[in-house]
């Protein structure tokens, strides 16, 4: 008998994670390995899973996605990884992506492709969601893409450890030529990391990132 593609979700919603395996239970070409509720959970299960696929959330407790998907990088653990979330900014897709994501798929087109995704990932090809896909594409090509959804947990993991020194430093009060100093960089180039954390964190001046450095623990 044929092998069939083991496949293991992670979600935290319980129903959501009942609703894809009765999706996925419909082929019989694929099997439910088991499920996982937290990022944690996923980590332990990761160190002896013996599943082809992992369809893991964004926003879960105790480590989210692009967390799982760092450690996972960190300790050379290789599976084949789709993306299953609400969320379509194609800046967090495409951060997915360069963190070993095969696939991204948005919750609200998952019943109607998730095994065509499945069967694509397992026979090594990626697949993503036809908007995540058309966005991609005008990113690529240099088109203005519409900012998209992410959820905020994610942004500050998004964050370089050089945007991360710099908001420290705005966050204790330095000025633009102090911040240049400390981390001997030019002052054009502290003024390009505001713009980006600003982007990025989608606030509006010093205080707005001040606030988010707090909120997220970051200071």
């Amino acid at each position: 008998m044929k092998r069939k593609i083991q496949v293991h979700v992670a979600d935290d919603h319980k129903i959501l994670i009942e609703g894809i395996i009765a999706v996925i239970n419909t082929d019989k070409e694929i099997e439910i390995e088991g499920y996982s509720l937290t990022g944690k959970e996923v980590i332990d299960w990761s160190v002896s899973n013996t599943a082809d696929i992992l369809i893991l959330d964004i926003n879960m407790p105790h480590y989210d996605g692009i967390e799982v998907l760092k450690l996972f990088k960190l300790n050379d653990i290789n599976i084949k990884v789709i993306i299953l979330s609400s969320y379509d900014d194609v800046k967090l897709v495409q951060e997915m992506i360069n963190l070993g994501a095969s696939g991204f798929l948005s919750k609200d087109s998952a019943a109607e492709s998730i095994i065509h995704a499945i069967k694509a990932v397992y026979h090594g090809e990626q697949y993503f969601s036809e908007t995540i896909k058309n966005n991609l594409l005008k990113l690529f090509t240099k088109k203005e893409v519409k900012v998209g959804n992410r959820p905020e947990s994610t942004i500050a993991n998004s964050l370089t450890n050089r945007e991360t020194e710099v908001l420290k430093l705005i966050s204790q009060e330095h000025s633009s030529p102090e911040i240049a100093s400390i981390l001997k960089i030019s002052q054009s180039t502290v003024e390009t990391y505001r713009k980006n954390l600003l982007k990025k964190t989608n606030v509006k001046n010093s205080v707005g990132l001040v606030m988010y450095a707090v909120k997220n623990k970051i200071i």
